[in-house]
Parts: C-alpha cells; sequence; structure tokens
C-alpha cells in the first residue's frame, strides 16, 4: 500500500502536470522508467519482508496473493494507471473550461472593439453633418428668411434622431426615413430653386429595422458631389423593403470631370456594411460622365 500510494503521488503530482502536459515528453519518460525500476525494486523487496516477518521464510504460509509478484506488481500499477487516467481527465477538463474562458474574453474584447469602431464612424457623420446644416441656418438668419423658424425646428429633429437614436444598434425604417425627410427638407431650403430632389419609398413594413444613419451619408454625398446641369442638381431616391430584403437606392447628377465616391461619407460607409451587414449586402455603384448612381441591397433577419 506505501508504494501504491507512494508511486501514484509521484505520478499524479509530479510526471504528469511537470512533463507530460507541458509536453515535455523525453523527461517524462526518462523519469516514468526510474519511478517503475525504483517502484518495482521496493515491491520486490516488500515481498521479501513479509517472507521474512510474516512468514518467518516459509514460503508456502505466504497469503497466495503474495506469492505471485507479477500479480503484486499488475494490482500496484494498476491503481497507479486509473488514478492517473482520472487526474489526466480532470486536467483535461480544466483545460477545455479555461480555453472556452479565454474565447469567451476573445468574444467579448472584439465585440467591444466593434461597438468602438461602429461609434467612431457614426461621430465621422455628425460634425460634417451638422456643420453644413449650421452653415445654411445661418446663411438664413443673415437674410432674416421666413424659413429660418421651419429650419431649426427640422434641424431640432434631427438633432434629436441624432443624440438618442443614432446610438441604438438598428432603428425603425420608419424612423430613418423620416429623418431623411427631415435632411431633405434642409436641403431643399439651402438650394432653393437650385434643387429637383424626388424621394420615393414604398412597401417599407412597419416593423422593418435598420442600422440608424446607415442611408443619410450616401445622400450627403450626392449633395456634396452632384454637378448642377443648367443650375438644376437632379436627385432621386428610391426605397423598398420586404421581409427578407432592403433596397436602396440614389442617383444624381454627375460631371466626368467630378468624381464622387472618393469621399470620407462612402469610405465611412463601406466600413460600416462590413460590420453590421457582412456577408449580407450588394453594393453597386455607378460613376460614369452623366450620372452617379449607388445600388444597395440588404438581407435582413
Amino acid at each position: 500500500m506505501p508504494i501504491t500510494i507512494a508511486t501514484t503521488y509521484i505520478s499524479i503530482y509530479k510526471l504528469i502536470p511537470e512533463y507530460l502536459i507541458t509536453k515535455k515528453y523525453l523527461k517524462f519518460s526518462v523519469y516514468t522508467l526510474y519511478t517503475f525500476i525504483i517502484s518495482t525494486y521496493l515491491i520486490i523487496v516488500s515481498i521479501f519482508l513479509g517472507l521474512i516477518f510474516l512468514s518467518r521464510f516459509q514460503y508456502q504460509e505466504m497469503p497466495p496473493i503474495s506469492r505471485n509478484i507479477f500479480f503484486v506488481m499488475l494490482a500496484v500499477y494498476s491503481v497507479v494507471i486509473i488514478v492517473s487516467a482520472f487526474k489526466l481527465l480532470k486536467l483535461n477538463l480544466k483545460h477545455t473550461e479555461e480555453t472556452k474562458r479565454l474565447e469567451n474574453k476573445i468574444l467579448e474584447t472584439q465585440l467591444k472593439l466593434k461597438e468602438q469602431e461602429l461609434n467612431y464612424l457614426k461621430m465621422q457623420i455628425h460634425p460634417h453633418f451638422l456643420f453644413n446644416t449650421l452653415n445654411t441656418l445661418y446663411g438664413f438668419a443673415l437674410k432674416k428668411a421666413d424659413e429660418t423658424p421651419e429650419m431649426i425646428l427640422k434641424l431640432s429633429n434631427l438633432l434629436d434622431y441624432l443624440l438618442y437614436q443614432a446610438d441604438k444598434p438598428f432603428v425603425l425604417l420608419s424612423e430613418e426615413i423620416n429623418h431623411i425627410n427631415d435632411y431633405l427638407s434642409l436641403e431643399n431650403m439651402r438650394f432653393n430653386n437650385r434643387l429637383n430632389v424626388t424621394f420615393n419609398y414604398e412597401n417599407c413594413l412597419e416593423n422593418t429595422s435598420i442600422s440608424p444613419m446607415l442611408l443619410i451619408p450616401f445622400i450627403e454625398n450626392s449633395f456634396k458631389h452632384g454637378y448642377l446641369k443648367n443650375g438644376i442638381l437632379d436627385i432621386v431616391i428610391s426605397l423598398s423593403s420586404t421581409k427578407e430584403l432592403i433596397c436602396f437606392s440614389i442617383e444624381n447628377t454627375n460631371s466626368k470631370n467630378k468624381k464622387s465616391n472618393n469621399g470620407i461619407g462612402l469610405i465611412n460607409i463601406k466600413k460600416r456594411l462590413e460590420l453590421l451587414y457582412k456577408n449580407q449586402y450588394k453594393l453597386d455603384i455607378i460613376d460614369n460622365n452623366s450620372i452617379f448612381k449607388v445600388n444597395l441591397n440588404l438581407k435582413i433577419e
């Protein structure tokens, strides 16, 4: 029994944790061999001590089990192997739990990084949009135009959307449509008679959700880079949805000397689409001498 206990403890507290688990296979093999030789020697000594002290050198008086040295060794090493197997199983379960915990921690970190990147991309939109709107409002105020109060009201609605809705992961598509309508109203006031914009939205289901501020950069890009032909900027916007798909397109007049797809807005929106709708969207951009057009299809779950 003492030899069995000693051999088992050496196996589960020394050989397995320090050499086998750490993949020091050569040392594990050498020290296991040493342990086997020493324990075998001690088993043989214990049998002879039993013969001397308990049986008075009378082999026939020894217990039948103790007479067979191979049976004794088999019994001892069976206990060692079984206990070592349980030790390995325990270490394996502990390693699995630790791996799972680390994987969860990595996933949490990735989600936080993704959220921070999305917030950063949204922050890029807000100053640019607010600067343009406040600049327009300033011009109306200087002229003391009658439209100034209405513009302030539209701007307050947009600020409410930016401050309280844009931080949500998703909003209703109807809220995004209202936001676009307010934005177009402001731009109509700014362009006055130099703008011809059409916004068609149909079959937009009430319970359809979309990431906030996802479509407005395309519209901002059209106003910023659109080309006035005969003193008028033409923009056509269409939006529709089904239970599985949101279809958005925007088209504006363009000039061969003016490229529309180099602004921060489109770069921003491509990154956001990759983060939010990876492998669930299709974005086509057509940029030629006469028109600039964007087609976006989003798969929704």
